[in-house]
């Protein structure tokens, strides 16, 4: 078992990573110039697969593993084994704890300045332990402009012994004076059989739960393991489907969205709950304070520091969680299209648990309806990007989908 053991539909991306590992165990036979020149050239051309180069950028859709692919390749660079998995190393990479990893792993919104200038300061140490200092950012994408010229001035003059591994969904995200100083490295959706594999054997599920979880997280390695693993996120994704293809007036629609707010509120508690009281407890043992003690007042304002942070992870989290209602109502309408428009049996309905329910509703309606239902939830998701109330939004997108609803409740009607 390596680090590289536990993922999965990227064998391409693996190859690429591993290569360069162990191209950085070789001795180096040339100056230090030179071999920068040489780094620089292979980066440029996207060079030898196992050309070593002081900045990576991988990219790829939600769920396609980014950062774990991240994580492997750092520790493989600072294992003295090559990413063995096992030793103290790669164990200390794993729980982030290693003294030569950096992480900008926000829960936030953006990325603030302030993050970014601490991450580049300490990246110019040499590594205490290490044959490098790897430094991740998760969401590189969260960066605004100025916090990205930060970055930058980090990436055009390198320490020596210090990696950058960013990590975003696409190229595009990022400035072109920064895409055009890191080696990129695109991953793709990893497919249903291999997310399913991957949860049998890392979550031990039986195979149909594993097939249908990695079948409606349409592959995304994260939701897939909530959906195999949580009898409340399966209940939670049931119920906003029924409740899309329930809606048939505006009373519906200002009703269901404020019941969908309520799921994706109850799902990013049910992911920050336990994770508040665990930073809150191991907060307050570090600064000394006894369970059930008061907390002094010289040091409430490091816990009211805490709390704020708690409070933006849960303004994002709740912003991911309706933004994976509205990816489930998007395959819901992307299988009733399917229907629609006779796609071949070997073309798999991500909804295939309600496939009745999908043929009866794609004969009821017109293409065109469920094609305007689908531009809908695309709308609500831009809305939503740009701080329109999520209120708002989903009332505006489920009027268009009682359209839709209506008309199915005419032609099933007697």
């Amino acid at each position: 078992m390596t680090v590289w053991s536990d993922l999965t539909g990227q064998s391409a991306a693996i190859e690429v990573f591993r290569a360069a590992a162990e191209s950085s165990l070789r001795p180096r036979t040339q100056p230090q110039g030179e071999q920068h020149k040489q780094g620089e050239q292979a980066m440029d051309a996207r060079g030898p697969a196992d050309s070593m180069t002081h900045s990576w950028l991988i990219t790829g859709p939600p769920g396609s593993g980014r950062s774990n692919l991240a994580y492997a390749f750092a520790s493989a660079l600072l294992c003295r084994f090559g990413g063995c998995g096992v030793c103290p190393d790669c164990t200390q990479v794993a729980a982030r704890t290693h003294p030569d990893l950096a992480v900008l792993a926000t829960e936030r919104v953006i990325i603030s300045i302030d993050e970014v200038r601490k991450l580049v300061s300490s990246s110019q140490f040499s590594p205490s332990v290490a044959r490098y200092r790897v430094v991740v950012i998760e969401d590189a994408d969260r960066m605004q402009e100025r916090t990205s010229n930060v970055l930058l001035k980090a990436l055009e003059e390198p320490p020596e012994r210090t990696v950058w591994i960013l990590c975003a969904p696409s190229e595009a995200d990022l400035l072109p004076t920064i895409r055009s100083r890191v080696r990129s490295v695109r991953l793709r959706v990893p497919s249903t059989d291999d997310v399913a594999s991957l949860l049998q054997r890392r979550d031990g599920v039986d195979a149909a739960t594993a097939e249908r979880a990695a079948r409606e997280s349409q592959s995304h390695i994260g939701m897939a393991h909530r959906l195999a693993t949580n009898d409340d996120a399966r209940a939670r994704r049931v119920e906003t489907l029924d409740l899309a293809l329930g809606i048939r007036s505006v009373g519906d629609a200002v009703r269901g969205a404020a019941r969908l707010l309520e799921i994706a509120g109850a799902d990013a508690q049910a992911i920050t709950e336990e994770r508040d009281a665990e930073e809150r407890a191991s907060a307050l043992r570090s600064l000394g304070v006894e369970p059930g003690q008061a907390v002094p007042l010289a040091l409430r304002g490091q816990m009211k520091a805490l709390e704020d942070d708690q409070k933006r992870r849960a303004t994002r989290s709740l912003r991911d969680g309706i933004d994976r209602i509205l990816t489930d109502l998007l395959s819901l309408y992307r299988d009733i299209v399917l229907v629609q428009l006779g796609a071949p049996e070997s073309v798999e309905l991500v909804n295939e648990a309600i496939a009745d329910r999908v043929r009866e509703v794609a004969a009821g309606v017109e293409p065109t309806q469920t094609l305007a239902a689908m531009d809908a939830i695309a709308d609500a998701r831009r809305r939503i990007a740009a701080n329109v109330a999520p209120a708002l939004s989903l009332e505006a997108m489920l009027i268009t989908l009682a359209e839709a609803g209506r008309t199915a409740a005419r032609k099933v009607s007697p």
